[in-house]
C-alpha cells in the first residue's frame, strides 16, 4: 500500500500545492535517521513524506485507525499506506512502548519522523522540546535532521475537513550528529542538550518565535 500511496500521492500534491522545499541534501538516503519538525497541522505528518524521496514513519492517534465500516477501512489504508503507525495518546504505557516501536523503526534503518514539542502550535510559537526525540537517538546512535515546516496551518486549519490550495514551505537542516559526543556526560544531561540543540536548529529553519515553555495538549 506504502508503495502504491507513494507513486502517485506526492507527484499530484507537488503540482498542485508546489511546496517550496530547501535542504533536502542534508537528509541522508539511506540508513536510520530522525526528522524531528515543529507541527502546526494535522497535515504536517503528510507534508514531509510527500516531500521526502525515501520512507518517514510517523506515529498517529490510534483513533484515525479505528474508524468503522467503509469509511474507517478507507482511513485505515490511508493512515497505513502513508507509513504511520497508531499510538494510543491517553495511554501512558501505550506512550512508552510507541518509543520502542520507533526505536525498532530506526533499527531496520529506516527514517522516523518526530515533532518533540509533543503537540500541535496552536498560537504559532515554538514551543520547548521534550527530550524523547534525544532518548531516541542516543539509543539507536542515529543522527537528527531538523525541519522547519513554514505556513501548513493554513493548508488545513484546526476544523477543516479538507486542505486548502496555499503553497507551504518545508526546510531541512544540517544533521545533528550524536555519535562520541556525550560520552561521558550524565544521560539526563545529555538528553537535554541534545533536545536544546535540535530545538534550536528547528527554530531557525521556521523562523517561529520560542515560546519558552512546553506547550500542553488542549483539552
Amino acid at each position: 500500500m506504502y508503495r502504491v500511496l507513494h507513486a502517485v500521492v506526492p507527484p499530484l500534491a507537488k503540482a498542485v500545492w508546489r511546496p517550496h522545499v530547501t535542504g533536502l541534501e542534508h537528509l541522508p538516503a539511506t540508513g536510520g535517521v530522525i526528522l524531528a519538525s515543529n507541527h502546526l497541522s494535522f497535515a504536517d505528518s503528510v507534508v514531509i513524506p510527500v516531500v521526502v524521496p525515501r520512507k518517514v514513519v510517523f506515529l498517529a492517534k490510534s483513533d484515525y485507525f479505528e474508524g468503522p465500516g467503509v469509511r474507517g477501512t478507507l482511513q485505515r489504508a490511508w493512515f497505513e499506506g502513508l507509513g504511520m503507525l497508531p499510538v494510543d495518546r491517553d495511554d501512558p504505557q501505550a506512550a512508552l512502548a510507541s518509543l520502542d516501536t520507533a526505536l525498532e523503526v530506526l533499527g531496520r534503518g529506516e527514517a522516523f519522523g518526530i515533532y518533540p514539542e509533543g503537540t500541535r502550535s496552536r498560537d504559532g510559537r515554538l514551543y520547548r522540546g521534550r527530550t524523547g526525540v534525544a532518548h531516541l537517538a542516543l539509543t539507536a546512535g542515529v543522527p537528527v535532521v531538523p525541519v522547519g515546516l513554514v505556513g501548513t496551518e493554513l493548508l488545513q486549519p484546526v476544523g477543516a475537513r479538507a486542505p486548502r490550495v496555499v503553497r507551504v514551505t518545508v526546510r531541512f537542516g544540517a544533521p545533528v550528529e550524536v555519535a562520541g559526543r556525550f560520552d561521558g556526560v550524565p544521560l539526563g544531561r545529555a538528553r537535554r542538550v541534545l533536545t536544546d540543540e535540535v530545538m534550536t536548529a528547528v527554530q531557525a529553519l521556521s523562523g517561529q518565535e520560542p515560546a519558552g515553555v512546553y506547550n500542553e495538549r488542549s483539552a
